[in-house]
């Protein structure tokens, strides 16, 4: 993620993997849109028009379906439109086009397709349909890179619900704002808000409830979701809330994100004037200077995408929404601790060791060691020197196996764990809160990383137990299969009712203010955590 100060022209790259599954996940290339002739399917009557998808064993897959129009010359960086109907069935049997990004070291795929606002949907088995089912549709993670098509929702689907997944605008298609522009910085929101209005209008047709409707998603995804809870415009498209890894109560210390990487109040959220000043930065190499606001964004909807793409860092420095504006009127923080939000139940969570993904990525698993020096002197960057002491004797190098551990340990508590924390509590006093934390720490590494690292239960770790992942299940042992199947087991009887509860499954409680309560979700053991004591968060807020 690229962040910069206030009015600052210089931006910083946060080293970030893609947080979900993340494109299964080194595919080569940008995906298809509808290659060769399709397979015999069933064909579903949607409100633009008839779609054939394809049979696969119980389910029904329907791949690249349009749920609004090409967001491509004078409605690139404009709120999402309604999708043209089509004559005849629409091919719907492989999957769309991803929206534009550019490789990175973790996920080796591309695109310049902007015509990509597309969704995926999975049906239940057809002994699942006698009545509607759940809707859960699934917001991927990262905000640069990815797409819906890489998440494959049988598991899930298996469970009873139908499964969507969706492709929205990513990096500075997204998040691009401009003086006097329309949704400026909430591009990439608005598209989710769109697919979930087209949930509402065509669930049904794929035996869908669309009175019954659970947004999901992981990391970047998972802080969008906090967007629609407090955004007024998206009130009744979703009727339950799954947020895992999300962002969206946390802060960012100095050099959290790496080195020169500088700290900031909130890890997504930006005002609309600090998303113009990013837009300012990352555009002035394309000769789209010109006084007047109007007159950049035509010379910047005139330009190929490939010759945006070609900025240094301009998808990753717009991994960010705005607030201030009819989306986002107000600080999704502060409306969540002021009760402003959408009343409706959440299921949230973290992973034990968020953060020794990002160390691990950008130090010892690539072969860059990160010494004791380079500890002490994070420690003094994020905290300050009298700070930083106190820090390294609760968090002595000695008690680690590395000092990346160390500082892995620091960041997922300090960052990850209180900002977690933060957002259930404010939650908490309106709705029913199911709080987890995913602590395999046996987790396959699904992302391709070189060299050898203890990530444990690492950012996003989780996803592959909900989802079928080439990568990571035919690693799995046994009981991170019975792990799997009480996790989606969870995740489909929320979908249901609003509550993880359900015949085999231990139980959960909700999570209260005054009765704190986070359920470890583990191969040994699954049951409650002293999250607060776990993660020291008595000391970091004494230390704050």
């Amino acid at each position: 993620m690229t962040v910069t100060h206030r009015g600052s022209a210089r931006p910083f790259l946060a080293r970030r993997p893609l947080a979900a599954a993340a494109c299964v996940l080194a595919l080569a290339a940008a995906v298809s849109a509808r290659p060769g002739p399709a397979p015999v399917g069933e064909t579903v009557r949607t409100d633009a028009g008839p779609v054939r998808g394809v049979r696969s064993g119980p389910h029904l897959l329907f791949r690249g379906i349009p749920y609004a129009g090409a967001p491509e010359g004078r409605h690139r960086w404009a709120p999402p439109r309604p999708v043209a109907p089509w004559k005849g069935v629409l091919d719907a049997t492989a999957p769309g086009p991803l929206c534009p990004q550019v490789p990175s070291s973790y996920a080796r795929v591309s695109s310049t397709e902007e015509d990509c606002l597309v969704l995926n949907v999975t049906t239940p088995p057809a002994a699942d349909r006698r009545r509607a089912a759940p809707v859960l549709v699934w917001i991927h993670g990262d905000g640069s890179v990815g797409g819906g098509s890489f998440f494959d929702g049988r598991r899930l689907a298996a469970r009873g619900l139908v499964v969507v997944t969706v492709n929205y605008r990513l990096g500075v298609f997204g998040g691009l704002a401009l003086p006097g522009l329309e949704g400026s910085g909430t591009f990439g929101l608005q598209d989710q808000r769109a697919a979930l209005a087209w949930v509402r209008r065509n669930a049904r047709a794929f035996g869908g409830d669309p009175g019954n409707v659970t947004v999901a998603g992981v990391s970047f995804g998972a802080s969008a979701i906090t967007g629609h809870l407090t955004s007024p415009a998206s009130a009744g498209l979703f009727h339950r809330a799954v947020m895992a890894s999300g962002e969206g109560a946390m802060d960012m210390p100095a050099g959290a994100m790496g080195p020169g990487v500088p700290g900031y109040p909130w890890y997504v959220w930006r005002t609309g004037r600090e998303m113009e000043d990013i837009t300012t930065a990352m555009t002035s190499s394309l000769g789209c200077g010109e006084d007047r606001p109007e007159r950049a964004l035509a010379c910047l909807r005139s330009l190929p995408v490939r010759r945006i793409l070609e900025v240094p860092y301009v998808m990753n420095a717009f991994q960010a929404f705005a607030y201030g504006n009819t989306t986002l009127p107000e600080l999704p923080p502060a409306a969540l601790r002021a009760g402003r939000f959408h009343r409706v139940p959440v299921l949230s969570g973290a992973t034990r060791d968020e953060h020794r993904t990002f160390v691990g990525m950008a130090y010892d698993a690539a072969g860059r060691p990160f010494t004791g020096a380079d500890y002490d002197r994070a420690l003094r960057t994020a905290f300050g020197a009298a700070s930083a002491a106190r820090v390294r004797a609760a968090y002595p190098p000695g008690a680690f196996a590395s000092p990346a551990l160390a500082w892995a340990a620091v960041v997922t508590d300090r960052m990850w764990a209180r900002g977690t924390q933060a957002q259930h509590d404010a939650l908490a006093p309106h709705v029913p809160v199911y709080a987890y934390e995913f602590a395999d720490r046996a987790a396959p590494m699904f992302l391709p990383l070189p060299g050898g690292f203890a990530f444990g239960a690492f950012h996003a770790g989780d996803v592959p137990y909900l989802f079928e992942d080439e990568a990571a299940e035919p690693r799995f042992t046994p009981a991170q299969r019975r792990l799997s199947a009480t996790m989606t087991g969870y995740w489909a009887a929320f979908a249901r009712t609003g509550a993880p509860r359900g015949a085999g499954l231990p139980g959960w409680r909700p999570h209260r203010v005054d009765r704190p309560y986070t359920q470890s979700l583990a191969p040994q053991r699954i049951g409650p955590v002293d999250y607060r004591r776990e993660h020291r968060l008595d000391f970091w807020e004494g230390l704050s």
